[in-house]
This record gives C-alpha cells, structure tokens and sequence, in this order.
C-alpha cells in the first residue's frame, strides 16, 4: 500500500560482466551521472568481501549483494537510493537458490526481483537447469502475484524472445538463447500475464543489449536483445516509459530500464 501523491522511480539493469572491471572502466562517475533510484547488476563476478568500500556500496545507496560459493562467477547486486522494505537473498526454492542468481527487494508498490537467468550455450546439463530454472521461477512468480502483489523481474534472461530481438535469428535458430524452447518460455511469461516493457512502447528492430566482444559486434550493432524488465499486468497502469542505455559502455551488455509512477 502507498500513500501520498505518486512519484515516478526510475529502475535500471545491467549486466557488468565484472563490478570490478566494470569500476575500472568508469562505473562509479557513471553511477554518480546517472542516479538511479534502482540499480540492479548481474555477473558481478565478486563477493563484497573483495571490494573497496566506496564500490561495495556506493554513496547514496542502500546495497544487497549475492553471490554463488564458486568465487568469480555470476552474482547479482541491488542498489537501491530509498532502503527497501524487505529483502531476500534466498526465496526457498533448491534450484533458485543454488547459484546466487537472484535478489527479492520489496519498495512501495511493488516488488522488485532482479535475476541472472542461467546460460545454457555451455552443455546439456546447463540447458536443462537453464529450463529448470525457467520453470521454478515462473511458478514463484505466479505465487507472489496470486497474493496480490505487483512484480518488477529484470535482470539478464539469456535468451532473445522473437526475430526481432537478434540480428540473425537464422543463424542463431540452434543455439542456445534462441532454441525453440527457450522463447516457448518467454512466451509461457507472457501468457501468464507479464508484459516486455519496452516492446509495449518501442517495435522497432535493432535495438539490442549485448554484442560479442570477440567479434566487435556492437560497432556494427550485431547484436541480441536479451535483458529485460519484465513486469506483471497489474502493474502496467504504473509504467511510464521503457529504454535501453545503448551508449553506456564498459561491459558486452549495456544497460536498460523503466521508469514506473508509483
């Protein structure tokens, strides 16, 4: 419940491909430019015990860090300007919570889940616990939202939804982020009433958030959408606008988000 007039929240994700590579490349003068009242990072590839201070939690934010047991993988990290209501590093579920890929912070109006979905390009084993994963979120989604919650969920889902989120979806039909079954679940998201947020206001093509470094994609913008602010239908009334960063540099991901009137 909210009181008060509404205020708008502008709420950013972003994968760094490393907090501590990406700090060397300018992150925190951009942070302080920038100012977002959320800021969600995945693959952070750190535990807060390696970090300086000013990094482990920012000026100005409240900061929730998690991180798997194996040191320099994945990780996800919410900085929040207001502190949240509640926050959660675990929600209960093996599978979920195996790796250190989500964050459940509650703010008035709404709560927010930023995930580091699984990538599955590695084997048969990642892509079945990819899609298990896949799975067991979205039934604890459902839960929260049949309670009457409002859910925000970005993070990097790994998978570009339809053709127009890639550059060559013909090429890229077999791989993983873009196999059949992998956009069946973007498409289950959909029908159990989650909305992409920039595609309810922006249907054009090539806009993208991650390019191949190895390549030097994103000059030539070869590019795959694949973070997302996903939210649930009850919450649309609240969204203002819906964005991608493309010209935040300093990670093969750039940064997207939302603006939401709460």
């Amino acid at each position: 419940m909210t009181t008060g007039s509404p205020k708008e929240i502008r709420l950013l994700s972003w994968n760094v491909n490393g907090i501590r590579a990406v700090k060397v490349r300018g992150f925190l003068d951009w942070l302080k430019r920038d100012i977002p009242d959320v800021l969600c990072l995945q693959e952070t590839k750190a535990t807060p015990e390696q970090l300086e201070p000013e990094l482990r939690q920012p000026e100005g934010y409240h900061t929730y860090w998690n991180h798997p047991e194996r040191k320099g993988y994945g990780g996800v990290a919410t900085m929040s300007r207001l502190e949240p209501r509640r926050v959660a590093l675990k929600l209960g579920n093996e599978i979920l919570d195996a790796e250190g890929r989500v964050i459940l912070t509650e703010h008035p109006g709404f709560i927010l889940l930023n995930v580091y979905f699984p990538n599955g390009k590695k084997d048969a084993s990642r892509l079945k616990y990819k899609m298990d994963f896949y799975r067991e979120f979205l039934a604890y989604a459902d839960t929260l939202v049949s309670k009457g919650e409002k859910l925000v969920v970005c993070g990097d889902y790994n998978t570009a939804h339809k053709e127009i989120d890639l550059a060559r979806p013909k090429a890229n039909e077999k791989i993983s982020g873009f196999l059949p079954e992998e956009r069946a679940w973007l498409d289950e998201l959909v029908a159990h009433g989650y909305s992409d947020t920039f595609r309810h206001f922006n249907r054009e093509p090539g806009q993208y958030s991650w390019w191949d470094i190895k390549t030097g994609a994103r000059a030539r913008n070869v590019g795959w959408r694949i973070d997302y602010f996903f939210i649930s239908n009850n919450l649309l009334p609240a969204l203002q606008s819906a964005f991608i960063l493309s010209g935040v540099t300093g990670s093969d991901h750039c940064p997207v988000g939302i603006v939401l009137r709460i």
